[in-house]
């Protein structure tokens, strides 16, 4: 999960992958300012809510920080893992552990989401929405997801936001299945329902 990003120092931090076959591998991530994975207890609580829809999935990672999510994904059976970050030293870093962790099902670009979302083909089974907090784009990505036709018809979207930050009207085709609070953050799945109404 990412707040900010400015480049803080040359140290690492790392995680570990906690279920699947990659179990126990070690992702190592940049020490940027603001850059914090999705912690272990919410990445369990996640992919047992994802654990009917994971196998053999297309999963979009539209803010890949870390790649927490993204590899977790790979670990547990996604057919195609498609991972979105910006900034250039934590892109490099999703890069060179892809390729220790030899997971060849997960596509990595240098770009920005909405840069992504604007030229991007097919439909996503799962699509992780954890943007930096500051910029508050919970609402034009999700208006951007429908609007170009990305989610396939019962995807799964997950969205983390601060507990103190009201987020903006989401799409009626959005429907929210879980809701969970982790400390200040609120983590939340919801089911893309085409063709609803509010």
């Amino acid at each position: 999960m990412t707040k900010h990003r400015k480049k803080q120092s040359n140290t690492e931090g790392s995680i570990r992958i906690i279920g699947g076959t990659l179990r126990g591998r070690k992702i190592s991530f940049p020490n940027i300012q603001g850059l914090r994975p999705t912690g272990d207890r919410i990445r369990e609580t996640l992919f047992n809510w994802l654990q009917p829809d994971i196998g053999d999935s297309r999963c979009l990672d539209l803010f890949s920080g870390s790649g927490a999510l993204g590899f977790e994904s790979a670990s547990r059976g996604a057919a195609e893992v498609v991972m979105v970050e910006s900034d250039s030293h934590a892109y490099m870093q999703l890069k060179q552990q892809a390729e220790l962790l030899k997971t060849s099902v997960c596509k990595l670009h240098h770009q920005t989401a909405q840069q992504f979302i604007s030229s991007a083909q097919g439909h996503f089974d799962i699509v992780y929405i954890d943007p930096p907090f500051s910029a508050q784009l919970w609402a034009s990505i999700a208006d951007s997801l429908v609007l170009q036709s990305l989610l396939r018809a019962g995807a799964k979207i997950y969205l983390e936001q601060p507990r103190q930050m009201a987020i903006d009207t989401l799409p009626p085709s959005w429907f929210l299945l879980k809701e969970k609070q982790a400390g200040d953050v609120i983590y939340c799945l919801f089911e893309y329902q085409p063709g609803a109404k509010s």
